[in-house]
């Protein structure tokens, strides 16, 4: 199954980085936040790819182009690096599409520059590639199969807490209460599609304003919600959660190679 991934954007509220390299290639660990995101897909047996390139497009190319496929293998090295043998863990066998759809399109005008590529797709999974989960995939794509949808979305709780204030008339407040004791639910950025997503789509419009509502409208959107881990890599702070967890060895995203298996099954 396909996989798009809307890697154009300016990445403004993690500018530290954003300025030099665009947001998917924040380094996370050893690796890109792209890295992370395409590698859980790969594990599910997702190994074709679209990216939807944009801010400093260059860089992502040059990153795929370029690459040392060994870079971050454990690997056996002889005849003065002539000969190189992987051991352990292959490097991903991934197929990637690097698709520069502009600057400054929003992601709705971005999907549609990539449609050509999807057409032949009854369903095809999409992503902001700015966050990670270990929400099943499997389950989520034979539920979206099963009802019969053009459009599902991960819901997840915000992972931060807020306070949420009720009014009793005016400016006078009426409760406080914790966003975490609400049912606040956000789209979590990861998206399954069937090709008819394409007729809801007008010129110039966002993916997730008006085809959504369209969606809606016609009884044809649903969300997948999960109460597991997800985490958006947005702000520095977001990034220094996810590289404290890398050191700690916490990666909820990297499935077990049991349900690994299981997948591809």
């Amino acid at each position: 199954m396909k996989v798009v991934l809307f890697c154009g954007g300016l990445g403004t509220r993690i500018r530290e980085y954003s300025e030099s390299i665009p947001k998917p290639m924040v380094p996370v660990g050893q690796h890109p936040m792209l890295w992370h995101v395409m590698q859980y897909y790969s594990q599910y047996g997702h190994r074709d790819f679209i990216l939807c390139l944009g801010y400093k497009a260059n860089a992502i190319k040059e990153y795929f182009l370029n690459s040392d496929r060994w870079a971050h293998s454990d690997c056996v090295v002889s005849n003065f690096g002539r000969k190189v043998e992987v051991i352990g863990e292959q490097p991903p066998d991934w197929q990637v599409a690097l698709v520069d759809t502009g600057i400054w399109r929003n992601i709705g005008q971005r999907l549609m520059a990539v449609r050509s590529l999807v057409e032949n797709e009854d369903v095809f999974l999409a992503n902001y590639s700015d966050g990670l989960t270990d929400a099943p995939l499997p389950e989520m794509i034979e539920r979206f199969k099963k009802s019969g949808m053009v459009g599902c979305f991960v819901a997840v709780h915000p992972p931060f807490n807020f306070h949420l204030a009720e009014f009793n008339g005016g400016d006078t407040v009426k409760r406080l209460r914790s966003s975490q004791q609400s049912e606040i639910w956000i789209n979590g950025g990861y998206f399954i599609f069937r090709k008819e997503i394409f007729n809801y789509i007008r010129e110039g419009e966002e993916l997730v304003l008006e085809p959504f509502n369209r969606l809606i409208e016609d009884g044809k959107l649903m969300a997948y919600r999960y109460e597991g881990f997800w985490r958006a890599m947005d702000t520095l702070r977001d990034r220094q959660v996810l590289e404290e967890m890398i050191e700690r060895g916490e990666m909820p995203w990297k499935v077990i190679p049991e349900a690994r298996t299981q997948a591809a099954s």
